[in-house]
């Protein structure tokens, strides 16, 4: 058996807000679009990563995913960020931080609560 990637599904109450974390603060482009559709969605990548974002306010109040992104370059995604989207970075690890387990690490927030924890091994 074999995987060759994994896909999360993120929702939204306002589609708009992941768009501007996902595609405008970290780069994701958007690989398939039904924005204007009764249930807007869309796929979108980078890197070979890829993720589902969905306009959904029911399972948007359900659940506030967390998750991390490994690069091997923090220091530049940590300045690009900072000087682009200073408000999504969040309160809690707003600086690349040295963690006990040996990573470096600093995390982003959008105003949903959706986290993302930047990460170099």
């Amino acid at each position: 058996m074999k995987f060759t990637k994994l896909v999360p599904n993120v929702f939204y109450r306002d589609i708009n807000v992941g768009l501007r974390f996902f595609i405008g603060c970290l780069g994701f482009s958007i690989a398939h679009d039904e924005l204007t559709s009764d249930s807007p969605f869309c796929a979108i990548e980078k890197d070979g990563l890829g993720m589902l974002l969905f306009q959904n306010a029911e399972f948007a109040a359900k659940d506030r995913p967390e998750f991390r992104l490994v690069t091997n370059d923090i220091e530049e995604v940590y300045e690009k960020v900072a000087q682009s989207h200073p408000e999504f970075l969040h309160p809690n690890l707003r600086q690349i931080t040295l963690r006990p387990w040996g990573a470096k690490e600093f995390a982003l927030k959008d105003e949903s609560d959706v986290c993302v924890i930047i990460q170099q091994w």
